[in-house]
Formats: C-alpha cells, structure tokens, sequence
C-alpha cells in the first residue's frame, strides 16, 4: 500500500505517484488513469473500462458468428 499526497498543480489538484509505483504499472508522465468509485473507495487503473466491455461485446460476436468470420476471412 501507499500513501499518495495530494498537490495543487495550477487551479486542480493531483496525486504525487512514487517512481517505483509507476514503475511497477509501466506508467509514465502523459499516460491515463481510469478512476472508478466503488463501496471500499477509489479504484485507480490503467485499463480503460469501455475497451475491455468492447472488447467482451466482440468476443460474444466472435464466438456467434464464428463460421461466417471464418468464410469472409478467406
């Protein structure tokens, strides 16, 4: 666990992230973070929500239409 601190940068507030956090998440200056409120608090990530729900709607497609796919492929 860590404890981040937050700063004013301009007229907003950020978090200080330490190097070896960022490190760890291959994360660097310019990259987004997708923030999601959940009961236990913030949950921060890397992953963008709306790619992996896009990307399980084209899984379910995939998997239905798999034949098809497969004939237009060739």
């Amino acid at each position: 666990m860590h404890t981040l601190k937050l700063r004013k940068v301009g007229s907003s507030i950020g978090v200080i992230l330490p190097k070896e956090l960022l490190e760890r998440l291959h994360l660097q200056e310019g990259d987004q973070l997708f923030a999601e409120e959940n009961s236990t608090g913030l949950h921060l990530t890397p992953l963008d929500p709306d790619f992996e729900a896009t990307m399980a709607a084209f899984e379910r497609t995939r998997r239905k239409y798999r034949n098809a796919l497969h004939q237009l492929a060739k």
